[in-house]
C-alpha cells in the first residue's frame, strides 16, 4: 500500500492583539505618512478605527493631508445615485472590465445624519470631494443648500434666499471651484417669464447672497448645472444648442459657440469635460456617438468631431445614451448609461465599449477624496456640524 497523502497545511490569518504594550505598525512618521497616503478610501476608513494615533493621523495631521492630495490616486472615484438620490462613491480598479465578481460601492447615504429632512436629497454637484446637495425638492421654498464632506461627516448648512413674489418658470443650482481664486461658490439661477436672473453665494466670504445680473439664456438642460469646469469657467447648454458660460472668479456671463452646422434637439446633446477640453457628446444616432472637441477654447472653427461607432456595444444597450464622465486608465472613456446603473468604457485604440461591473448606482459623476476639512473653505467664523454620532466619537477614543 502506498503511503496516505498528507492533508494540504491551510494558514490562518495572524490576529496580533492591539495594546498599549504592542501598537500597531510603531514605524517613524514619515514612513507610516508614505504607507497611508497610498491606500484607498476604504482601507483609509478601516484604519482610522484602529487607535487614536491614527485616527489623529488620518483625520487632521496636515503633512499626511497634503501627501495625500498632491499624490496622484491610486484609482478615480465615481459619486453615484441612487433612484432616492443617495449618495455613495466608488473607487474603480483598472481591471473592472474584466473580473466576474461585482465591486460594492462605499454607501455614504446612512452616513448623512442632518436634521429631520422634508424629502429625498438633490445632488447639485461635487467640487474637490465636497459634495453640495438640496435638502428638499428644487422648487420648494423652505429648502436650504448643504455642503458636505462625506469622508470627514462635515457639513455647513446655507440657508436659500425666498424667491420674489413672480412667476418662476424654472429654478436651477450649481456648484463650482475656481482654482485662481482658491474659491468655492453657490449659484442660483431664477428663469421667470421676463428674464433669468444669477444669484451667487461664496463660501467664507459672503454673509448674504449676491444678484450678479442677468442671463442671456433660456432655461439650462437640467436642474444642476456647473460641472462642466474648463480653466476655471463653468458651461451649461440650453435651448437651441447654445452654450453659456460663467466665469467663476471674475463673475463674467457669456456665450460659447456651438459646432458649425449641428443641427439636433438639444436634447440629445450633453456637455462634458474631458482632458481639460469642452466637449459635446451627440446622441441622436444609434448606431454612433459623436463626441465634438473644442481644441481650442472658445474658437468656433476648432470644433473637432469624433465619430464612435457603436457595434461593440452589447445589444440590450445599444440603443441607450451615453454620457462621458472622464479619461481614465490609458485613455479610455469612462460613460454611463443615462438611466440605468451601467458603466462602459471605450478604448479608442481598439475603437471597443466594455461594461465596466460595478454594484449599483444611477447617474454617476466623477468625484475627487478629499480629507481636508470644510473650516479650510468657510473658516472658523461659520458653524460646521459633523453628521457622525457621539457615539462613534466615544468608541473611537476608547480604542487604544
Amino acid at each position: 500500500m502506498g503511503a496516505k497523502k498528507s492533508k494540504p497545511i491551510i494558514s490562518k490569518p495572524l490576529h496580533v492583539p492591539i495594546s498599549v504594550s504592542n501598537p500597531p505598525l510603531d514605524l517613524p512618521m514619515v514612513i507610516m505618512l508614505e504607507i497611508f497616503s497610498r491606500l484607498t478610501i476604504k482601507t483609509i476608513f478601516r484604519c482610522k478605527t484602529v487607535c487614536k494615533r491614527w485616527y489623529r493621523l488620518l483625520a487632521s495631521d496636515p503633512l499626511f493631508l497634503n501627501m495625500y492630495h498632491t499624490r496622484s490616486p491610486n484609482f478615480p472615484c465615481i459619486l453615484f445615485k441612487d433612484r432616492h438620490a443617495n449618495p455613495s462613491i466608488l473607487e474603480l480598479k483598472a481591471d473592472y472590465d474584466h473580473c466576474s465578481n461585482h465591486e460594492r460601492p462605499i454607501v455614504l447615504s446612512p452616513k448623512f445624519h442632518l436634521p429631520p429632512l422634508k424629502s429625498k436629497i438633490y445632488i447639485i454637484g461635487s467640487c474637490n470631494g465636497f459634495i453640495c446637495f438640496l435638502d428638499g425638492e428644487v422648487h420648494d421654498e423652505n429648502r436650504s443648500v448643504y455642503i458636505n464632506n462625506p469622508l470627514l461627516g462635515e457639513y455647513f448648512k446655507l440657508k436659500l434666499p425666498k424667491l420674489e413674489r413672480r412667476i418662476v418658470r424654472y429654478v436651477a443650482y450649481g456648484f463650482c471651484f475656481s482654482e485662481a481664486f482658491g474659491q468655492y461658490k453657490v449659484l442660483r439661477l431664477v428663469v421667470t417669464a421676463e428674464l433669468a436672473e444669477l444669484e451667487v453665494y461664496t463660501l467664507g466670504v459672503d454673509k448674504i447672497w449676491r444678484n450678479v445680473g442677468q442671463v442671456l439664456c433660456p432655461k439650462p438642460q437640467c436642474e444642476s448645472f456647473g460641472n462642466v469646469n474648463v480653466n476655471g469657467v463653468i458651461h451649461w447648454l440650453g435651448k437651441c444648442t447654445r452654450i453659456y458660460s460663467f466665469d467663476i472668479g471674475t463673475e463674467e456671463k457669456k456665450p460659447l459657440p456651438a459646432p458649425p452646422g449641428l443641427e439636433v434637439s438639444y436634447w440629445d446633446l450633453t456637455l462634458a469635460e474631458l482632458g481639460n477640453y469642452l466637449c459635446l457628446t451627440d446622441n441622436s444616432s444609434s448606431e454612433h456617438l459623436d463626441i465634438w472637441w473644442m481644441k481650442e477654447y472658445g474658437i468656433a472653427e476648432s470644433w473637432t468631431k469624433n465619430c464612435i461607432l457603436k457595434y461593440s456595444i452589447q445589444p440590450d444597450i445599444l440603443k441607450d445614451r451615453f454620457i462621458p464622465i472622464m479619461i481614465w486608465k490609458d485613455g479610455e472613456i469612462l460613460m454611463r448609461r443615462d438611466g440605468g446603473p451601467q458603466l462602459v468604457s471605450y478604448n479608442p485604440k481598439e475603437n471597443k465599449f466594455r461594461k465596466v461591473k460595478v454594484y449599483g448606482g444611477f447617474a454617476a459623476t466623477r468625484y475627487n477624496p478629499s480629507f481636508y476639512s470644510l473650516k479650510t473653505i468657510i473658516g472658523e467664523s461659520f458653524q460646521v456640524s459633523n453628521a457622525y454620532s457621539g457615539k462613534v466619537f466615544k468608541s473611537l477614543m476608547l480604542i487604544r
